[in-house]
């Protein structure tokens, strides 16, 4: 299994991201430009990507104020999981976002570039989304 994280703290209290997390209508604004036709519901999202394909995902566990994990929604191109983590200390919180991808060798070439930059621009959108 291949990990790609990237970690934030956020001067916001962990439920007030959690809440924000935990439904996945908020999360088109925390993709990069080449997420194309994004429809979402509290526990799914499904969009394109730009020359790539489309995948569908799902909410598979909350953990309130702790954790959110996300799973493909039917088939996907690879096994993979996404996952949100807080610490919450005080009125700051520590996030985490991981996403673990099992990649063969080809497409571990070919994707780990745009994962792990996926992750870094999701935790960094999450600034200003929670502001």
């Amino acid at each position: 299994m291949n990990t790609f994280e990237s970690k934030v703290t956020i001067q916001a209290p962990a439920n007030k991201i959690y809440n924000f997390l935990s439904d996945f209508n908020n999360h088109q604004q925390l993709m990069p430009e080449n997420i194309l036709n994004w429809t979402s519901t509290f526990n799914t999202a499904a969009f394109a990507i730009q020359n790539m394909g489309s995948i569908s995902l799902k909410i598979g566990s909350r953990t309130e104020n702790i954790e959110i994990t996300i799973v493909p929604d039917g088939k996907a191109p690879f096994e993979m999981e996404l996952k949100w983590e807080l610490l919450a200390n005080g009125q700051e919180t520590l996030v985490t976002f991981t996403i673990s991808a099992e990649l063969n060798m080809m497409l571990k070439m070919v994707a780990s570039g745009p994962l792990q930059k996926l992750a870094d621009h999701q935790t960094l959108a999450l600034i200003p989304a929670i502001k």
